[in-house]
């Protein structure tokens, strides 16, 4: 199962997702009768760092005992198909296509068996990144840092492949198998700090090679089950 939700001429909506129409309360729109739009409105986007090896090394970090993590704000969010704009202030932008998971139900302290129960589905970020910035509030956390959807499904997350196309070449490729921290685990450690809310994201970690994007660039981030969160740089 898969869920939308999309801007049409008669308000905003959510639905059920079926190969590019969406059925919802209000009737089935088909793509030209929509847009898509972020497929929920958190209150905050948690990004996990340093969770595959490979990117580790690559950044020349060290491997962290615990999950590391920072937050994007509700500015960050970003829609699929949606032109990013380039930020002034930077000359060093990059992706980084990362799976992500949507809260649904408000939870504190939740064990890692019981993470399904409050989890609605996975969804795609990209985690954008000024390196050029001197802190990573600043370097994170900008207007349109978090692009994210096209939707939410309802997968398995670990055990999956990614791949990331700049231009339509390939430039990151992985699975999901690689995390250092799986998702479920994740999840329940943040729980036990943070209460989570409905609607709340959690990013997984980028694979290796993030790289830099220029305005004009398409990016295109692909997880099985999912499908593709697609943006162009403006």
């Amino acid at each position: 199962m898969k869920y939308a939700r999309i801007e049409t001429e008669a308000g905003v909506f959510e639905g059920e997702y079926d190969d590019g129409s969406v059925h919802t309360d209000e009737g089935t729109y088909e793509p030209e009768e929509y847009e898509l739009l972020t497929p929920c409105e958190p209150s905050v986007l948690y990004c996990i760092g340093k969770n595959y090896d490979e990117t580790i090394d690559q950044m020349g970090y060290e491997t962290p005992e615990d999950p590391t993590f920072f937050i994007k704000p509700p500015v960050s969010l970003h829609n699929p198909e949606e032109p990013i704009p380039y930020p002034s202030f930077s000359s060093e932008v990059t992706y980084a296509g990362e799976l992500a998971a949507v809260i649904d139900t408000e939870c504190k302290s939740v064990g890692e068996d019981e993470v399904d129960d409050v989890v609605r589905g996975y969804t795609i970020v990209n985690d954008l990144d000024c390196l050029d910035q001197e802190c990573l509030a600043a370097r994170k956390s900008f207007d349109s840092s978090g692009p994210f959807g096209p939707v939410i499904a309802d997968i398995e997350p670990v055990g999956i492949e990614m791949e990331t196309h700049i231009n339509g070449e390939l430039q990151q490729q992985d699975n999901t198998e690689n995390m250092l921290i799986k998702p479920r685990e994740i999840i329940s450690w943040l729980s036990e700090r943070l209460t989570l809310k409905p609607g709340d994201v959690i990013s997984f970690g980028s694979p290796a090679n993030p790289g830099l994007i220029e305005p004009g660039d398409e990016i295109e981030i692909y997880y099985e089950g999912i499908g593709t969160l697609r943006n162009t740089v403006e």
